[in-house]
């Protein structure tokens, strides 16, 4: 049997660098993006608020990007957000 990919339902940034993310099977947290940012390279980017702010979740829910001032785009995926992410279940009430 196939495990079924996870989705991301929503993705906010709540302080620099830090993101709220809401996943489709009822999973959300945070994520810490400083320790990736502060590695550099195609992440330094992301260094400036305003540019961390404009993050996007794919049409499927499979990834966040963001697309630079050249067109390049800046993509994690939901494993490597969900496998990083301190969160808890969503209550159902």
């Amino acid at each position: 049997m196939r495990k079924k990919l996870s989705r991301i339902e929503s993705a906010e940034p709540i302080l620099h660098s830090m993101l709220q993310i809401a996943f489709g099977d009822g999973y959300e947290g945070i994520v810490d993006l400083r320790p990736l940012i502060a590695k550099g390279g195609v992440f330094v980017w992301l260094q400036k608020t305003k540019n961390f702010q404009s993050l996007k979740v794919d049409e499927f829910g499979h990834s966040i990007s963001w697309t630079d001032a050249k067109g390049y785009e800046i993509d994690l995926s939901v494993d490597s957000l969900r496998r990083d992410c301190d969160g808890r279940r969503r209550s159902t009430n």
